[in-house]
């Protein structure tokens, strides 16, 4: 099992979701507002009036044989929107109840 965090402009939250459900990844959890800045470039997401657009976050565990389709589509959907802001990020599951 691995574990995919992706976190993304709130703008995309239907995108990510529909990424999620065309690759049978039902469960997750998710965290509406998240705060961040990319590492690059991007502009910060502050939910201020200087920087006022948001990140949402989720989190998934799915089946190893999933993370590249999830992965490669989630590639995707960032480059179709450059300017927005997704990061993904997977990580091994070593036990889980």
């Amino acid at each position: 099992m691995k574990a995919i965090f992706i976190t993304y402009n709130q703008i995309l939250n239907d995108r990510v979701h529909e990424v999620l459900d065309r690759h049978f990844a039902r469960g997750f959890s998710k965290w509406d507002l998240t705060y961040g800045r990319g590492g690059i470039d991007g502009e910060p997401h502050y939910g201020n009036h200087a920087w006022p657009s948001m990140n949402s976050s989720i989190l998934t565990i799915v089946e190893d044989r999933k993370v590249t389709p999830i992965m490669d589509a989630l590639r995707d959907l960032d480059e179709q929107t450059k300017k927005q802001g997704l990061r993904a990020f997977v990580w091994n599951v070593e036990d889980q109840i």
